[in-house]
């Protein structure tokens, strides 16, 4: 059971390391930043999640993200106590932030009866919150129902089985669009709610099953989340005018942690062949210091195989170090395009500074590149630090296929929900430099780039 935290902090690192098997990270690691985040807004959720997950230590969290512990019991023993074992981390008083193990009867937390998503320990703080939920009530319901129904992405009913596009990546603008073109869409998303895991999901989670419509859109909206990162690429390689028919084409996903790569299949990444049919093949390899070992924890090409396939692997190190020891050496390809999924470079200045050899590097060997951010103001906040960078900024807006799964701020539900890959950035080289082409932006999107 992996939380993702979608507060302030982010996916970090990329500093300097000494020589081991094993890297030595000096910037903030992600999940120890989203562990400290949770109990800065709510003292002893961390401990809370720990126990949950039979851990005594975030040591041993961070050992089975790893998969050094892949016997480990996490004292799960029926699908009821593992839906309410999830629950259970989502307990705390949004008002004053008591946990159950701070009141005087544990179990006189109440649920919000109209989101089923955030707890209070009494009518008082309830009411003192209802000025501030109110406004959200109804957002957070999604997210109660989604966080669920996000089950179906593990057992592998979520996404559906695909189709070719029917039109080039540029005449299809929006999610609406992309979902047109599916065949049989209506049987595919009804085998998947009368499906068995739905109904075991609604069998053990406690919770009054939602109507079919309500299902329904939440099933769509995990789509897109599943789809997003695979079709933002596509975006990528088309904007930045990457030939895929005459070819290979590597794309390196950096600054990549569990959030890309926990459970992730060899397959995850197809909807690349069904965007670009024909293309002389695509590799996706994820770069960090976090990525979880798996079914794609394996070497990088060095020689591209089929044509028209998708390979997908990934590997642990800093990026600066990747690119030394593997690209430099030729044991890796040099990439066509490099992509960042919320690399948080706003979020402090630690982050930053651990950044800072990554996007010097990118910007230095004029590797087209794309990073994506939640909001506006993350957006400007990274527009800014790329800026004064010196980097070349092709493009930047809304990203038209960016998920439509909202995310809550774990620790902090109250907060207004943030949707993955909302906007992008694109640049290349260095600022200024002659006869920089005019990349424009991805299609579709809202482009501000000069």
């Amino acid at each position: 059971m992996a939380h993702r935290n979608k507060g302030a902090t982010s996916k970090s690192s990329h500093s300097k390391k000494k020589p081991a098997e094993e890297p030595v990270i000096t910037s903030p690691n992600m999940d120890s930043l989203g562990f400290q985040a949770m109990d800065s807004n709510v003292p002893g959720l961390s401990q809370v999640i720990l126990k949950k997950l039979n851990m005594k230590s975030y040591d041993e969290y961070r050992s089975a993200m790893d998969g050094k512990k892949l016997g480990m019991d996490f004292g799960i023993r029926t699908y009821f106590d593992m839906f309410q074992k999830m629950e259970d981390t989502f307990k705390f008083c949004a008002e004053c932030k008591k946990l159950p193990d701070a009141l005087p009867d544990p179990r006189s937390l109440r649920r919000c009866k109209r989101c089923q998503n955030v707890y209070y320990c009494n009518s008082e703080c309830q009411r003192a919150n209802w000025p501030v939920h109110k406004k959200l009530c109804k957002k957070l319901r999604l997210v109660a129902l989604d966080r669920l129904v996000e089950w179906l992405v593990f057992t592998g009913d979520i996404p559906f089985p695909t189709v070719t596009w029917t039109k080039r990546i540029q005449e299809v603008k929006s999610w609406e669009d992309w979902f047109s073109m599916q065949e049989h869409l209506e049987e595919k998303l009804s085998a998947i709610l009368t499906g068995r895991y739905m109904n075991i999901l609604w069998a053990n989670v406690g919770k009054p099953k939602p109507e079919e419509g309500e299902l329904l859109e939440s099933v769509k909206r995990l789509t897109t989340d599943f789809q997003s990162r695979p079709i933002t690429i596509g975006l990528a390689l088309h904007a930045f005018g990457i030939d895929l028919y005459t070819k290979p084409v590597t794309v390196h996903v950096i600054g990549a942690s569990h959030i890309e790569t926990l459970n992730t299949r060899v397959t995850d990444y197809d909807e690349l062949t069904r965007v670009f049919p024909g293309h002389q093949g695509i590799e996706v390899v994820m770069v960090g210091v976090n990525v979880v070992d798996g079914p794609i924890m394996r070497p990088p090409l060095t020689a591209f195989g089929p044509r028209g396939r998708v390979y997908l692997s990934s590997y642990k190190a800093l990026y600066p170090d990747f690119w030394e020891s593997q690209v430099e050496t030729h044991q890796a390809a040099r990439p066509d395009l490099v992509v960042g999924f919320h690399p948080g470079l706003h979020a402090c200045l630690d982050v930053m500074e651990g950044w800072l050899p990554t996007l010097l590097l990118l910007r230095d060997y004029k590797i087209p590149t794309l990073f994506t951010v939640y909001n506006e103001q993350e957006l400007k906040y990274s527009l800014k630090i790329l800026t004064e960078l010196d980097t070349q900024i092709t493009g930047y807006g809304a990203n038209p296929f960016a998920s439509l799964k909202p995310e809550q701020v774990y620790s902090n539900p109250n907060k207004s929900p943030v949707y993955c890959s909302a906007y992008y950035i694109m640049c290349h080289g260095l600022a200024g430099t002659p006869d920089e082409p005019d990349m424009g932006g991805l299609d579709g999107a809202e482009d501000r780039g000069e």
